[in-house]
């Protein structure tokens, strides 16, 4: 099983020099190693001193760099999709070049880099694949985005395909538009479909996110949030790396008092993320291009640890064998967490982020007879029969 390591962070922390150092690591230590990046900004190439093509390419020995062509894999992907939409477009009046412009979904080329990462697992040929993420607020939504539209599809989607069918002669009379003809839903049913193994991979046992900060107080508090709303959303968090921070000594006031703030967000850090590991890079004085100084940086961030361990941590979500229900919500406050019961449903809400919950069969037709948040985790317990409304 090939290990999966997502980085993530506020922009501008030094995530993706930890990502392309994690990958110069594996590929050292004999892994073979792909790197991609779901950030439009496509840095990855130019931290590893390197141009990349559109196909996977060796970048050093073992480790392979793949920047996706968002455009070839789009319409490998999403083929008939586009053609029907820019079609319909036309047919409002649009011209080519605009109706062109339009069918260029926002966030594609985000969701097509996970789509191409399923490729690569399901290929088999990877003992690491290392996934350069965009900053937090971009990766939190994609990837809330395959369960987000599997609750839709499952309801809409067998009532829209008769509905089409049945309207269809009507659309094309009154409206004088194309209706979708049941190749173009299929198409949106293959992208449902391999969006849901794009979870299945990511909160698999053989995949975690690491978060990537610097010790500044901003950067911290956006962090914390990061890993309630990852653990809501059922993904691991393994490990923190603290990025650029100053090493003790020296007789420069201005060093001396970063040092002492670093000091206290460190130790901060330390304890809202405990018991993950803590692994800190040091502030360099230059800037980490290249394999080697990649390496580098690798070493001074893990240490002795093994960075390609797999997880050991249980997964954020499981029911026990009693029937309760737990929900793992590290750094969460009892004030911003909300449950509601729906059908065969729970509604998590946590902050500004919401999960519904599809209950397993065995707890699916039992009332909630309470939940308490208690210990970083959300723990819901079920009557031992009977339904809600």
């Amino acid at each position: 099983m090939s290990r999966i390591l997502l980085f993530t962070g506020k922009g501008g922390v030094g995530k993706t020099t930890a990502a392309a150092a994690t990958a110069v690591l594996a590929a050292r230590a004999g892994l073979k190693t792909l790197v991609v990046s779901t950030d439009t900004a496509h840095s990855l190439a130019d931290t590893l001193g390197v141009t990349a093509g559109s196909e996977p390419g060796e970048v050093a020995p073992g480790l392979y760099l793949h920047q996706v062509d968002t455009q070839r894999a789009l319409e490998r992907q999403w083929g008939e999709l586009r053609d029907y939409t820019r079609g319909l477009f036309t047919e409002l009046g649009l011209d080519e070049v605009t109706a062109e412009e339009i069918t260029v979904l926002p966030g594609a080329e985000e969701v097509i880099a996970l789509l191409e990462l399923r490729e690569h697992a399901r290929g088999g040929l990877w003992d690491v694949m290392v996934v350069d993420c965009a900053p937090t607020a971009e990766t939190l939504r994609l990837l809330a985005l395959p369960e987000a539209l599997d609750w839709h599809v499952n309801r809409l989607l067998p009532a829209g395909r008769r509905l089409l069918r049945t309207l269809a002669p009507l659309i094309r009379r009154v409206a004088r538009v194309s209706v979708p003809e049941d190749r173009v839903v299929g198409a949106g049913e293959r992208l449902h479909r391999g969006l849901l193994e794009v979870r299945e991979l990511l909160t698999g046992p053989g995949a975690a996110v690491r978060l990537v900060l610097t010790p500044e107080a901003v950067v911290l508090a956006e962090a914390r949030r990061t890993l309630t709303s990852l653990s809501l959303y059922g993904y691991r968090v393994d490990a923190v790396i603290a990025n650029r921070v100053f090493p003790a000594g020296g007789a420069d006031p201005w060093r001396r008092r970063w040092v002492r703030a670093q000091a206290g967000h460190l130790a901060e850090i330390e304890r809202s993320f405990a018991p993950l590991p803590l692994h800190t890079v040091p502030y360099l004085d230059a800037e980490p291009v290249g394999p080697d100084a990649l390496a580098a940086v690798g070493r001074a961030m893990y240490g002795e640890a093994d960075p390609f361990a797999p997880p050991t941590a249980a997964p954020p979500l499981r029911v026990t064998p009693e029937g309760e229900l737990l929900l793992a919500l590290p750094l969460a406050e009892r004030g911003e967490v909300n449950l509601a019961r729906k059908g065969d449903e729970l509604i998590v809400d946590v902050g500004s982020w919401r999960r519904v919950l599809a209950l397993p069969a065995a707890l699916a037709r039992r009332p909630v007879r309470d939940a308490v948040l208690r210990e970083g985790f959300l723990q819901v317990r079920f009557e031992s029969g009977g339904s809600d409304d």
